[in-house]
């Protein structure tokens, strides 16, 4: 294993994690290993704090291959709270509008869902890292500042409805998708489209390109499998 040739790691991303604080960590990590101070290394596609699943480390020569891994199709699972919204759209801030959801069934999600296949328009969340004029937007929303984000054109190749519990208000999807798709916009869009509200409550990236969540190491076993590597 050279790391500074270039190799790819594969890391399921912790809940409650910004994905450099994770690459930050294996980095921490592999450079022990190596006796070096730090190792060269980024990742391919951010996530949201709130959500887990698939993250490609690159070390070393192997970073110059992060732009063609990002332009690969995604794919997640995700669960939304139909009925209520927040200004992230996840539950990274508190609900700030309630909505009806008696006239929601299964059908009619089934039929709202079949609208977002295809290429579509999305406006990012305002908490995001699109940039506004040199800052990043989430920066400029955390400080009270108005944001306007344009609609940009994303591509969704599949949204499968696998769960949904009326009583709940819950429903879960599965979603294949092309690079700078926003799963948090898709759940308020979703929620507006029924005439209610929505907002996710899970997010999981189970595939970026080739590479699935059961390829991927945890932050629990990623040192035993370093362990046994030959530098």
């Amino acid at each position: 294993m050279d790391f500074n040739e270039g190799t790819f790691i594969y890391i399921n991303k912790p809940y409650r994690m910004t994905s450099f604080g994770a690459l930050a960590h294996i980095r921490y990590l592999v450079s022990k290993k190596m006796h070096v101070k730090r190792v060269k290394m980024g990742h391919a596609g951010t996530l949201d704090p709130l959500a887990t699943g698939v993250l490609i480390l690159c070390t070393g020569k192997a970073t110059k291959q992060i732009e063609r891994l990002q332009l690969h199709d995604k794919e997640y699972t995700a669960t939304l709270q139909l009925g209520a919204t927040t200004p992230s759209f996840d539950m990274e801030h508190e609900v700030d509008a309630h909505y009806p959801t008696s006239h929601i069934t299964r059908d009619e999600i089934q039929r709202v869902l079949q609208g977002f296949v295809g290429e579509i328009e999305q406006v990012p969340p305002i908490f995001s890292a699109v940039m506004v004029k040199g800052d990043r937007a989430y920066e400029l929303a955390r400080k009270g500042e108005a944001v306007e984000l344009k609609a940009k054109r994303v591509r969704i190749d599949e949204l499968e409805l696998t769960d949904f519990n009326p009583e709940t208000m819950q429903m879960s999807i599965r979603v294949v998708c092309g690079k700078g798709t926003y799963i948090r916009s898709l759940a308020r869009d979703i929620g507006q489209a029924l005439g209610s509200g929505a907002y996710l409550t899970a997010l999981c990236r189970t595939r970026l390109g080739e590479v699935r969540i059961e390829d991927c190491y945890t932050f629990d076993s990623f040192p035993q499998w370093l362990d046994e590597q030959q530098l």
